[in-house]
Formats: C-alpha cells, sequence, structure tokens
C-alpha cells in the first residue's frame, strides 16, 4: 500500500481575493492542521500575529508576501482597524490571503472585527479552526476539561474587560460542577482568585497556570486560590499563560500524561 493510499488528500487550491482566517493552535508546529500547513504554503500573502512561532513561520512559501500585526499587552502595534483595511487591501489586489492567528481564530481572536471589515466590502472568507490554548494547556498537564466526576459544563472567559460593563458575573461562575478558563488573565490572577473566593468557592479550591502551552519552554504552578497570586509573586510566569480552575485541576499530581518541560512524566 503507498503512502497516497493511506495519507489525507492535501491538494487543495486557494482562492485568489478570498481571505482565510487561519489557526496556527497553540504553538507546537505539529499541531497545525494539515490544511492550515496547506494554506500558508500556498497562499500570496500571510498577515500573523505575535504568537505564530518560528517554526510555523518558517513553513510560509517561498514568494509569499509576509506581514507583521502582532499585538502584545499594552502596546498595539498595528491597530485593529488597520489590520482589517490590510486583509480588505491585499484581497482586493487579487492576492490569496492568510490571517494567521495563535490558537482558534475564533477564541478571543478579534475574528469577528476582521470578518466585518471583510464584510463590509465583499470580500469572501473562510474560517479554518485550529487548537486553542485551554486545549493544548489541558492535554500537556494531563487532565480533562471535562470529566462525569468533576465537571459538566466549561466556560471560556477573557480575563480582559472588553465593554464598560464587561465585569464577569463571578457568582456565576462560582460553582463545583464546572471548569473555568480564564485567558489573557496573568496580570489578574489575584483579582480572579479574591473574586471567586467572595463568591463562594473554597480557600482550597484547585487552580493551575500554564505558561507557554505545548512549547518546550512551557511552565506551570499548580495551587489553590488562596495560594495562587502568592506562589506567582514568588515565581512569574511569562505571557502568554492560561488559567484553569476547577476540581479537574486535582487530576494533574497523577495523570499519566502529564508533560514537564517537553518530556512525559
Amino acid at each position: 500500500m503507498s503512502r497516497g493510499d493511506v495519507w489525507p488528500s492535501v491538494n487543495g487550491n486557494v482562492e485568489p481575493g478570498k481571505v482565510y482566517l487561519v489557526g496556527a493552535g497553540p504553538g507546537d508546529a505539529e499541531l497545525l492542521t494539515l490544511k492550515a500547513w496547506r494554506l500558508i504554503q500556498q497562499a500570496d500573502a500571510v498577515v500573523y500575529d505575535r504568537l505564530v512561532g518560528d517554526d510555523i513561520l518558517a513553513m510560509i512559501g517561498l514568494g509569499v508576501e509576509r506581514y507583521y500585526v502582532g499585538k502584545a499587552r499594552g502596546h498595539h502595534s498595528v491597530p485593529q482597524a488597520e489590520i482589517g483595511a490590510l486583509l480588505v487591501r491585499l484581497a482586493s489586489e487579487g492576492k490569496s490571503v492568510v490571517r494567521l492567528k495563535g490558537g482558534d481564530p475564533a477564541v478571543f481572536a478579534r475574528m469577528g472585527e476582521e470578518l466585518a471589515a471583510l464584510a463590509d466590502h465583499d470580500v469572501p472568507a473562510e474560517i479554518v479552526p485550529g487548537i486553542t490554548a485551554a486545549s493544548a494547556a489541558a492535554a500537556t498537564m494531563g487532565v480533562p476539561l471535562t470529566d462525569r466526576g468533576h465537571a459538566q459544563q466549561l466556560r471560556f472567559i477573557t480575563a480582559q474587560q472588553c465593554r464598560e460593563d464587561g465585569e464577569p458575573d463571578w457568582q456565576a461562575l462560582a460553582r463545583r460542577d464546572e471548569t473555568l478558563i480564564f485567558y489573557m488573565g496573568l496580570s489578574k490572577v489575584g483579582l480572579i482568585c479574591q473574586r471567586l473566593r467572595e463568591a463562594g468557592l473554597p480557600d482550597d479550591w484547585p487552580i493551575m497556570l500554564v505558561a507557554n502551552a505545548s512549547l518546550a519552554e512551557q511552565r506551570s504552578l499548580t495551587g489553590t486560590l488562596a495560594d495562587m497570586a502568592e506562589q506567582l509573586a514568588a515565581t512569574p510566569l511569562p505571557s502568554p499563560c492560561l488559567i484553569m480552575v476547577g476540581s479537574v485541576v486535582s487530576a494533574c499530581a497523577t495523570s499519566p500524561a502529564r508533560q514537564v518541560m517537553g518530556a512525559v512524566r
């Protein structure tokens, strides 16, 4: 049997004048989807974010135009409106465009704003999902995001206040039968722990921080709502960092699937 008999087809084509909103995954290049890999090789232009690593950028095809529009906390190198305008301009020039975003483009990645900009100019688009940081962090730490004995629901929450009335409903979040995932919350760990305790979760409720999930430089802290802020102050973690709250975190200590600095423990 030849490889072609078992290997999935990756022979699709890109369309001129179209924008592909593509998830680059959590960082590990091997977690990139085959479709994402094909598109970044075939596109005429790739517009990419700060969280897209060098291993994935190295896959971009020869002669493909590159545009860096990365954003860091407290410093937006390119305003969102300009990113939308860039995508529209490139597509209007008849180019096939990959908008490459870390994680999944539909999870806290401003995809909606970019789709709106494209829609305003009748630019066709396609969404290519990627592995989001929550899935990667849980996998590398060897824990389930949900489990029948722990969590019947899962919530993804941005720690950034997007609107004036954007404070989370802490009472609704303080449940013992769910897993909470906070994105972009490294600077607010103390506040998150405080608010969840005030809303009714116990001091010893499990919490885990995972930085650079899926990469060789991944680091993590596991503790409780009562002690995590102190732990983080003593052992700072870099951004990006994901915050997982829930009893599923307790499985981390004994999980045979837990990976430590790229090795399985």
